[in-house]
């Protein structure tokens, strides 16, 4: 004989609705933009560690270099975050208990950086000739334009995006500022391990030696922090419109 436990457990889990075709599909497509993003990263490590190697400079530092670049670490974090939210949309994690405001702000996060490394990129960095020998050309584009466009695709279209409160923009920020600080107190303390010059920044918009002092590099800081600003409100925004068609004000996420 079932006890009144079980019959409860079973009610509630009847009262769970299936997942539709695109709850079903989504999952999927976020796991493969994982692995695609991760192809890629492996990719593009892989040839400029060996590059190192063939060429005598410093191995460690040139590592270091590598995930010291905003793209390589924000299409890591979208990476994991994709991987992650797909095995628990595989487990049911999510349609039975609501996505976690943890993977809600992660979600988050990513989908803007990433935002913004397209926007970047493709705005100050296009132009800038690169070395073929040590740019993987498919590579570079799947961390430049593909993740960051499914990103964007992800947030306006994907099942289940939960709200955040407005004070997640001022979360979303803590990365990238402690990014820029990193990378400011490191460029001048590291030698450049291919130029040999005393110093070493990941984009030429950060070398005060190219931008005519830190007031120029400043500038550029100053015009990234409004852009990720303007790009964590409209995600947050984005993700509360699209809760608010599902839920009541009182679902946000807490």
């Amino acid at each position: 004989m079932e006890s009144s436990d079980d019959t409860a457990d079973a009610t509630a889990a009847a009262d769970v609705p299936g997942p539709g075709l695109r709850e079903r599909v989504w999952p999927i497509l976020r796991l493969l933009c994982g692995l695609l993003i991760l192809a890629a990263v492996w990719q593009q490590a892989s040839t400029t560690f060996a590059r190192a190697v063939a060429g005598g400079s410093d191995l460690p530092t040139t590592i270091v270099n590598f995930f010291s670049f905003f793209t390589i670490l924000s299409n890591v974090l979208a990476m994991l975050v994709l991987i992650v939210a797909a095995l628990r949309a595989f487990t049911g994690a999510d349609r039975r208990g609501g996505e976690p405001r943890w993977l809600t702000l992660a979600l988050a996060s990513a989908t803007s950086y990433m935002i913004l490394t397209g926007i970047v990129y493709n705005v100050l960095l296009r132009s800038i000739p690169l070395d073929q020998g040590a740019t993987v050309p498919w590579s570079n584009e799947v961390l430049h334009v593909v993740g960051p466009l499914f990103m964007l695709v992800d947030l306006l279209w994907a099942p289940g995006r939960a709200a955040l409160r407005w004070s997640a923009v001022l979360e979303v920020l803590i990365f990238p500022i402690l990014w820029v600080a990193y990378t400011l107190i490191r460029g001048p303390l590291v030698t450049s391990p291919r130029t040999e010059e005393p110093w070493w920044y990941p984009y030429p918009f950060l070398d005060p030696h190219l931008q005519g002092g830190y007031f120029g590099v400043a500038a550029y800081v100053f015009g990234i922090a409004v852009a990720i600003i303007g790009l964590a409100a409209a995600v947050v925004a984005i993700g509360r419109r699209r809760s608010r068609g599902r839920a009541s004000v009182s679902a946000l996420v807490e």
